[in-house]
């Protein structure tokens, strides 16, 4: 395989341990991640989102296109009507959409259609998927705008989002309120910006609690051929 026209060399992280260590370290560190529902209004600097949210642009993505924005909410009056509008698709998901199947495998976690977190927590931060390019030009006199892999792409950058949150102290839930167009309207994003996930980010409260649930363990998750 040729390298690319434009090339530079690799720089390789070393994390200064055997790539077993390194990795079960980055392991013990992980499996302490939950999704907390209690937020404490304690500060969070916006340096910190600022990184945070950095981390997650280094993902790979469909041809480079990095089709991603992240909008970074603390103003109070804004969450609150994120919050009314999110809690308003909340109760037709309770009352209407969702299958008796789909409430009873949400029993376990306690969930309803009270979502007070989004005015607690000191941070919203809102992803949306880009569904064209507008950073630069088509190559090659292609389409303009083209974007490729987009789900898949910003799942990804979601994944080392939610990583980094939780490397810097902090908790954060994946919050999908559906539909989700009114995040669009309220944050003035234009209609190529699609919301993706919606993730409080902040400390836990004192004395915050979490589902009593278990992950499935590796011998059911992985096969080796």
């Amino acid at each position: 395989m040729a390298p690319p026209p434009k090339s530079v060399p690799l720089t390789r992280f070393n994390p200064g341990l055997a790539p077993e260590a390194a990795a079960r370290a980055f392991y013990e560190r992980q499996r302490l991640r939950r999704s907390v529902r209690f937020f404490s209004d304690q500060a969070v600097s916006e340096e910190t989102i600022r990184w945070c949210i950095a981390a997650a642009g280094t993902a790979p993505s469909g041809a480079n296109k990095q089709p991603w924005r992240f909008v970074a909410v603390r103003d109070p009056k804004l969450k609150h009507e994120i919050r009314l509008a999110a809690e308003a698709e909340e109760r037709e998901f309770y009352q209407r959409r969702a299958t008796p199947q789909w409430l009873a495998d949400l029993a376990p976690l306690g969930t309803d259609s009270d979502k007070e977190f989004l005015d607690v927590a000191p941070w919203l931060i809102v992803v949306f998927k880009l569904m064209k390019d507008d950073a630069s030009e088509p190559a090659g006199g292609g389409e303009p705008g083209q974007v490729y892999y987009v789900n898949e792409s910003v799942g990804i950058a979601c994944g080392m989002l939610i990583s980094a949150i939780h490397h810097a102290g902090l908790v954060t839930l994946t919050h999908t309120p559906s539909p989700m167009g009114f995040l669009a309207k309220v944050l003035g994003r234009p209609e190529h910006e699609r919301p993706y996930l919606l993730l409080p980010v902040g400390y836990p409260a004192d004395g915050c609690v979490v589902p009593d649930i278990q992950r499935k363990s590796l011998e059911q998750i992985l096969i080796v051929r």
